[in-house]
């Protein structure tokens, strides 16, 4: 009996920083696999989201890659870099662009970069244009027809990441594009990230949701226990770190509230993770510089 055809393969989101490839990837995964934020910088690893159509023999690993933003520090050339490192092994890319904001000089920008990539290792290029829902029928089209006029794109799709619009016809294209080849992962599996740095993200992510300016870009989690505790009760040990005495003071807040609001909130995140009660415990530590410190970013697994 011959071996039943499959097809698997990587594919990349490239797009400028909040434009929602976090969205996306949950989208066509079915379920969370990389936190969701309006600050720009959410995604600071290459999260490998897994969707695997087992019926039709498909396995895609979407790669959510940070958004293309020029260095500033240790910690976005490390982003920068792992962008370009993933987008070259890619068997085709996904370049979203935010329809309500429309074609922009960012948007360019990124073009400009696949553009001068390798032309004959370069995968297919399919651009999502996403948030159309909010967008009128002419603000739709002429954004459409924008994101076409870029040399490097090959197809474009009009979707709603939030809301699914179009989603399963972008899905369909991409699975038409992966090569020949057994499963990369397991079937069962939606993501590869630690376990440890998976839950770090969900906590960052309840942070970034309740702070403004500065804060979110100086924050990181850190995972320190996890431990079953009693039947159904799971214990979880973290550390928010922060570079600053007065951004300390932001998410501790007046009387603790701030960082109680922030317990609360990840604790439901975690249990709907865990299918189990949570017990959490979280402290806010200061590490200066931690974006800075390579080594400590080595620790932290950004690559």
């Amino acid at each position: 009996m011959s071996e039943p055809v499959t097809r698997s393969g990587f594919v990349g989101l490239a797009g400028r920083p909040n434009v929602g490839k976090s969205t996306l990837a949950n989208a066509i995964v079915g379920t969370k696999v990389a936190i969701v934020s309006d600050r720009p910088q959410t995604t600071r690893r290459a999260v490998r989201g897994i969707a695997t159509d087992l019926k039709a023999g498909r396995q895609m690993v979407l790669i959510d890659l940070p958004g293309v933003q020029k260095p500033r520090d240790s910690l976005t050339r490390r982003m920068q870099h792992r962008v370009s490192r993933e987008l070259a092994g890619s068997d085709a890319v996904v370049f979203v662009i935010n329809g309500e904001q429309g074609v922009g000089p960012g948007d360019r920008f990124i073009a400009k970069v696949l553009l001068e990539s390798d032309a004959e290792r370069r995968p297919p290029i399919i651009c999502a244009v996403n948030k159309c829902d909010r967008l009128r029928v002419h603000g739709t089209l002429e954004t459409l027809s924008a994101a076409a006029e870029f040399d490097v794109v090959d197809e474009v799709f009009p979707i709603s990441a939030r809301r699914g619009d179009g989603v399963e016809e972008l899905k369909a294209r991409l699975a038409e594009l992966l090569p020949l080849g057994p499963y990369l992962y397991a079937p069962e599996e939606t993501s590869d990230l630690p376990a440890d740095i998976h839950l770090a993200e969900l906590i960052r992510e309840q942070v970034l949701r309740r702070t403004r300016q500065e804060v979110p870009h100086a924050v990181e989690v850190r995972v320190t226990a996890v431990e079953p505790i009693d039947s159904g009760v799971i214990s979880i040990s973290a550390e928010i770190w922060v570079e600053s005495a007065s951004q300390k003071g932001i998410l501790i807040g007046k009387a603790g509230r701030m960082i109680q609001e922030i317990g609360s909130a990840a604790r439901v995140e975690l249990e709907r993770e865990f299918e189990a009660k949570v017990f959490l415990d979280l402290a806010v530590k200061l590490r200066t510089a931690w974006r800075r410190d390579e080594i400590m970013l080595d620790r932290l697994g950004i690559e």
